[in-house]
């Protein structure tokens, strides 16, 4: 699959050489401090934190919480594609992020070292904790369900007793780990990209993500799927599959070539988020396969440049907020904790017991509570540490030995979520706002690669908080 030499090729050597590099050279420090803080493209960040939230509503609806029947119809129905677009945004942004934050001195194996440990040790420890509670609550995986979820190679059974068990939003981690695996490969062809093609590029992406639905009606047509008529084998092919869901990520590859090479076309944060809104409208609406990611990859594929271009240019942006681009650091954790919360805190509680609607809703915000304070645990106490120990080659670690979380630049996915990434200075786009953006975080390309849908990284890449060694600390959903 990969020629000879090329795990120990830097992501320089991937591209033919000339003006169109393959990853952002290693910026100088920027003599103006106030253009180094516009370079950390924190809205992304926060909008990774975002999506989780969105994820979490989504399975809180799963839960029989309402004894108002038409209240809990109501919440369901009007969550009831978030969750999936979600997770397809944590796909989107972590292709965005890793191309952005991509340097040309770094090496293959040192990408793939970095999203391995931004990812797996939450999903080992989430893992593991599943098995606890599934005994507990009296059942145990079987040997081939629990074992292709321990490697991250579920997502390619189509079984949904195996894609989607334990912990089961690591079927997103699945198809991270297979972007993260194609990366560098990805990277040498999006970099072949001439600039002037960029848009017809991510066009045909974008249509081919939206022709999936329709290709799937190849597949068998049952059996069907536990919470809907629509056969497992398609569901899984156009949803689940990791080779399509790479679609996602290469579009979200593109849409970072488009906005270096000075090809965005200015669209703002609060439109893009306007358009993005009316596709999930849309998708509500739909035949359920199109909802899944088809009708909204556009707007998707538009919001995460729009918020980084606003982040570029230095305006104003309520993403940027400290607190919201703090939480969007452990976004990464927030999605690896909230699925097991919901659903073993229910059978704690009682699988049958069900509150009038304030009560409920009260028991949506305790549950919130509570998942954040798993996913600050699961990042100070696994996460990060990880991370200093083991994201970076030996002399890197020694300098990243602080108080502070690492450093992330990559994301999704259903992983990883964006930190901060660096902009190379060369890389210059003006503010042309005759407004402050009222809603635009993760740095800029060159300095590090890092972040992790989510994808999220959800997902997803989820982020992981900036060390002042500016040591990437890796992985998206």
């Amino acid at each position: 699959m990969f020629p000879a030499g090329f795990a120990g090729s830097t992501l320089g050597d991937l591209v033919d050489s000339g003006p169109r590099l393959a990853a952002h050279p290693v910026p100088a420090k920027p003599a103006d401090p106030g253009r180094e803080l516009r370079n950390r493209l924190e809205s992304l960040t926060s909008l990774r934190f975002v999506a989780a939230v969105v994820v979490f509503l989504f399975h809180s609806s799963l839960e029989p919480l309402f004894s108002d029947p038409d209240a809990g119809r109501a919440y369901a129905r009007v969550l009831e594609m978030a969750g999936w677009i979600g997770v397809s945004f944590f796909f989107v942004l972590s292709g965005f992020v890793l191309t952005w934050s991509a340097r040309s001195n770094d090496t293959v194996l040192g990408v793939w070292r970095r999203r391995a440990v931004r990812i797996y040790p939450n999903h080992v420890v989430m893992w593991g904790v599943a098995i606890v509670l599934m005994g507990w609550a009296g059942g145990m995986p079987q040997w081939w369900q629990a074992v292709p979820n321990l490697f991250l190679v579920h997502s390619m059974i189509p079984k949904i007793t195996v894609f989607s068990n334990l912990n089961d939003v690591s079927w997103s981690l699945s198809c991270e780990a297979f972007f993260y695996l194609l990366f560098p490969l990805l990277l040498r062809i999006v970099n072949r990209i001439r600039p002037e093609r960029l848009w017809y590029w991510a066009g045909a992406v974008a249509a081919a993500v939206m022709l999936m639905p329709a290709v799937a009606q190849l597949l068998p047509a049952g059996p069907a799927l536990p919470f809907d008529p629509t056969s497992t084998w398609r569901f899984w092919f156009v949803y689940v599959f990791p080779p399509v869901r790479t679609l996602d990520f290469v579009l979200g590859m593109i849409m970072a070539r488009v906005l270096v090479e000075r090809r965005w076309i200015g669209l703002r944060t609060t439109p893009a988020v306007a358009l993005l809104v009316a596709a999930y409208l849309l998708a509500l609406n739909v035949p359920f396969l199109y909802g899944l990611a088809a009708v909204s990859i556009v707007p998707m594929a538009l919001l995460i440049p729009a918020a980084a271009s606003a982040d570029l240019a230095g305006r104003p942006s309520r993403l940027r907020a400290h607190g919201l681009v703090r939480l969007g650091e452990i976004s990464f954790a927030l999605y690896m904790v909230h699925r097991l919360v919901l659903v073993y805190g229910k059978k704690a509680l009682g699988t049958d017991l069900t509150w009038s609607t304030p009560v409920a809703l009260g028991v949506v915000a305790a549950a919130f509570g509570l998942c954040l304070t798993g996913a600050w645990l699961l990042s100070t106490f696994v996460e990060w540490p990880m991370v200093r120990l083991l994201g970076s080659p030996r002399a890197d670690r020694r300098a990243s030995l602080s108080d502070t979380p690492p450093d992330a630049a990559d994301a999704p996915d259903a992983g990883d979520a964006p930190s901060a990434v660096d902009v190379p200075n060369t890389v210059d786009v003006p503010d042309t706002a005759d407004a402050p953006d009222t809603a635009d975080g993760v740095d800029a390309p060159g300095a590090t690669a890092g972040i992790t849908p989510g994808s999220n990284d959800l997902l997803v890449d989820l982020p992981v908080p900036r060390a002042e060694s500016g040591v990437d600390a890796g992985t998206a959903p």
